[in-house]
């Protein structure tokens, strides 16, 4: 009767050992996804930030072009 009863202890904790190890598993794979979700995130914001940088430049460079015509305007009035 005994070892009836070992064997179905040994059972459950074979069953509950799987049951945790699948938990596990499946938090693993969770926190990998989380991870990859906050890298996508993190590229997207760079993405962003340097297209901003670009934008600004590109800003910088229309501002300067239009104040060397301005210039050229002038010299030719004085003329």
């Amino acid at each position: 009767m005994a070892m009836k009863d070992q064997g179905k202890q040994k059972g459950q904790q074979a069953k509950d050992k799987i049951q945790d190890t699948k938990q596990q598993g499946q938090q693993k794979g969770q926190q990998a996804q989380q991870k990859g979700q906050q890298t996508q995130q993190q590229a997207q914001q760079r993405q962003q930030q340097a297209q901003q940088r670009g934008q600004q430049a590109q800003q910088k460079g229309q501002q300067q072009q239009q104040r060397s015509l301005d210039e050229i305007d002038d010299f030719d009035d004085l003329q």
